[in-house]
C-alpha cells in the first residue's frame, strides 16, 4: 500500500526544468538543439502525438544556412536539395510581360519541410520531446494576428523522368494572381499558386478556395498547368488566409513576461512573400540559446539549478539574457515583417495611394531580398 501511495505522490509531484519550450515545430526543436550545443538541457512539450512533419516546403536563404551551420545540420540538409542558380521573374503589366533573369549572389535551396523536421528531431537529445501535452490556457494579446485576403495553393509536382527546369526559380506575377515553381531536386518541384479573392468572397472553405485559385492556371503556359496536374492532393495545402503580425506590433510589443519569451511565428508571423519565415525562426534559436547560455539558466539535464531559499522567480541574469535576445531579434524581425507586409499589401490592395506607399517602403528596404539574405545571426 505504501508503494502505491508513493507512486501516486510521485506522479503528482511538480516537475521543474530550467528551460521549457512550448511547441515542437521548427523553431522549438531548433532552440532545443542550440541549447544542447551550448551545454544546456531543455524540455519540449508538443500537443501532437508525433513529430509534426506536415506542411510543404521552405526556401532557405543564406541567412538560414548560416543558422543551420551553427546547429550542425547544414551539410546533411544540403544533400536533400539542389542549389538554385537562376531566378526568373515575369511581371504581367497591362497585358505585356516584363521578364528579368538574375543569378542569386548567395546560397538558396528549397527544402521539404518533412526533411527539415526529421533532421531536427534526430539531433535533439533523447527524451527531450514530450508529445501529447495540452496547454491549459493561453492569455493572448488582442489584435496580434491579422490576415491578408489571399488564397494560396501549395504543393509538390513529381517528375519521375526528370523535369526540364534545371535549377531555376521562376515566378509569374499579375495584378491579382501569382504562380511560382522552385526545384528541390531533379525529380521534384515545389510550386505555389495564389490569387486575391473577388470582392465579398473572403470567407470560403478550402475546397472552394482551391477551385477558385486553380481556375487561372489554364490561362497560363501549358508547362504550368502540367505542373499543377502532377500534384498529389494528399501532399498539397490550401490556405484561405495569410496570417501575419503587423510590423508596428513587432516593433513595439512586449516580448517578455517574467522568464517567458516567444520565438518563431509567435514573435514574427509573416506572409510567404519573402520566403524568410523558416530562416528567421532558425535565427531566433541561435540568438536565444546564445543569450541564455550566458545566464546559466539550466544545467546539462535541462533541470533548473538548485535555488536558495526565497529566491526570486526570475533571476536577474535570466531576465537580462531574455531582454538581450528580444532587443536583438526585434530589430531584425521588424525589418522582415515590414518587407513581407509591404509586398503582401501591394499584391492585395485596390487603392492606388496604398500601392504607392508600399512601393516607397520597398524602395527604402532595398527593393529585393538580398539584404534579408545577407544577415548573419552570429555564432552560438
Amino acid at each position: 500500500m505504501d508503494v502505491v501511495k508513493k507512486a501516486a505522490a510521485a506522479a503528482e509531484e511538480e516537475e521543474v526544468h530550467g528551460v521549457v519550450i512550448v511547441g515542437g515545430g521548427l523553431c522549438g526543436l531548433a532552440t532545443a538543439i542550440a541549447l544542447h550545443r551550448k551545454g544546456m538541457g531543455s524540455l519540449v512539450v508538443e500537443r501532437s502525438e508525433a513529430l509534426r512533419v506536415g506542411g510543404v516546403a521552405l526556401n532557405v536563404h543564406a541567412n538560414g544556412w548560416r543558422a543551420l551551420e551553427e546547429l550542425g545540420l547544414a551539410d546533411g540538409l544540403r544533400k536533400t536539395a539542389n542549389l538554385i542558380t537562376s531566378v526568373r521573374m515575369v511581371r504581367q503589366i497591362q497585358g505585356k510581360n516584363q521578364t528579368t533573369v538574375s543569378s542569386p549572389r548567395k546560397e538558396i535551396r528549397c527544402l521539404r519541410r518533412k526533411d527539415v523536421m526529421e533532421a531536427l528531431a534526430k539531433s535533439v537529445p533523447a527524451h527531450t520531446i514530450r508529445y501529447g501535452c495540452r496547454i491549459v490556457a493561453v492569455d493572448e494579446d488582442p489584435g496580434t494576428d491579422c490576415t491578408l485576403p489571399r488564397f494560396i495553393v501549395l504543393g509538390f509536382a513529381s517528375y519521375p523522368e526528370g523535369h526540364p527546369f534545371g535549377t531555376e526559380f521562376s515566378q509569374i506575377i499579375a495584378d491579382d494572381f501569382a504562380v511560382g515553381r522552385v526545384p528541390i531536386n531533379e525529380n521534384l518541384l515545389h510550386f505555389f499558386v495564389s490569387r486575391s479573392p473577388s470582392p465579398g468572397r473572403t470567407d470560403v472553405d478550402e475546397d472552394a478556395a482551391r477551385k477558385y485559385v486553380l481556375e487561372k492556371v489554364d490561362e497560363l503556359p501549358g508547362e504550368v498547368a502540367d505542373m499543377v496536374r502532377r500534384c498529389d492532393e494528399a501532399s498539397s495545402w490550401t490556405l484561405t488566409k495569410v496570417w501575419y503580425r503587423p510590423p508596428w506590433q513587432v516593433a513595439l510589443a512586449g516580448f517578455r513576461r517574467g522568464a517567458v519569451t516567444v520565438a518563431g511565428d509567435a514573435m514574427h508571423a509573416m506572409g510567404p512573400f519573402i520566403g524568410q519565415g523558416g530562416s528567421a525562426g532558425l535565427e531566433d534559436a541561435v540568438v536565444l540559446a546564445r543569450s541564455l547560455s550566458s545566464s546559466g539558466a539550466a544545467g546539462g539535464d535541462g533541470r533548473a539549478p538548485p535555488a536558495p531559499p526565497r529566491q526570486l522567480l526570475v533571476r536577474d541574469d535570466v531576465g537580462a539574457a531574455i531582454d538581450e535576445y528580444v532587443a536583438e531579434r526585434r530589430r531584425r524581425a521588424t525589418t522582415l515583417c515590414l518587407h513581407s507586409f509591404a509586398i503582401g499589401t501591394l499584391l492585395t490592395t485596390r487603392w492606388l495611394a496604398v500601392k504607392l506607399a508600399c512601393v516607397a517602403v520597398l524602395a527604402l528596404l532595398g527593393g529585393d531580398s538580398r539584404r534579408d539574405a545577407d544577415y548573419d545571426c552570429g555564432r552560438l
